[in-house]
């Protein structure tokens, strides 16, 4: 019998990152206090109302993990008329985020900063975004470790629920080791059909701002690997035992 939302939650004991305690800095921290009310969503015991929570009806796009946020940043000052969200349980890097925010006036961002899949599980709607950005999630690299990686069939699953049908996964990494298993749960998963596969040498992005993680890779020569995958539409409803 398929798994309901509250038990894959409460089972869920392994989480695929390591809460850092790196140092704020004082800039950091007076622009979580001053504009968090601005820019930071909540969490509550309800789900998220997206629409309220960015004053208007857009089409909206999640990007897990955004690390110092440039890049989110970027997106957002070039696409005024998406939303964005962005989970980061980061705060020095939420910091950054809302200072950059702030100097480049951008006012079509929201910021959660929790756990991405508790966040997805417990507070997002279905069928709510028209893409989820997940570039250069932490590869966990030892073998005994891969089981903390992010991206596992039931997280895919969980994106395709959040996913309007023809709404787009996008995925990045710089790990061969992880683009070797990402392509496995590709190749095995009945969401998605794959829109674009790209592997270069950090010269051809496909469509998106380069990040920080992404050029510290390619100096240490790394190559990248990205994935454009498209929620196929005609599925059963988010949420039932055959989706």
């Amino acid at each position: 019998m398929a798994d309901s939302k509250d038990n894959r939650t409460a089972r869920r004991s392994v989480r695929s990152f390591v809460r850092r305690t790196g140092r704020m800095t004082v800039a950091q921290e007076r622009a979580i206090e001053r504009l968090w009310p601005q820019f930071g969503a909540n969490l509550s015991g309800s789900a998220l109302d997206l629409c309220q929570l960015f004053g208007r009806r857009r089409d909206q796009v999640l990007e897990i993990g955004f690390g110092d946020g440039e890049a989110l940043i970027e997106q957002a000052a070039q696409n005024p008329e998406l939303d964005y969200l962005g989970i980061e349980v980061h705060l020095p890097g939420v910091g950054h985020c809302l200072l950059q925010a702030e100097a480049r006036n951008v006012r079509n961002l929201r910021i959660v900063s929790h756990d991405a899949v508790e966040v997805l599980q417990q507070q997002i709607p279905d069928m709510s975004f028209c893409r989820v950005n997940l570039y250069f999630p932490d590869p966990w690299p030892k073998k005994r470790h891969h089981k903390r990686r992010l991206l596992q069939p039931g997280f895919v699953r969980l994106v395709a629920e959040k996913l309007v049908a023809g709404g787009e996964f996008r995925i990045a990494t710089d790990w061969r080791n992880y683009a070797e298993h990402i392509d496995e749960l590709v190749d095995a998963d009945k969401h998605f059909s794959v829109s674009a596969r790209r592997e270069h040498s950090g010269d051809r992005p496909l469509d998106r701002p380069t990040t920080k993680f992404e050029r510290r890779g390619v100096s240490r020569g790394h190559n990248v690997w990205e994935w454009r995958l498209v929620r196929k539409s005609g599925l059963p409803v988010p949420g039932s035992p055959d989706f």
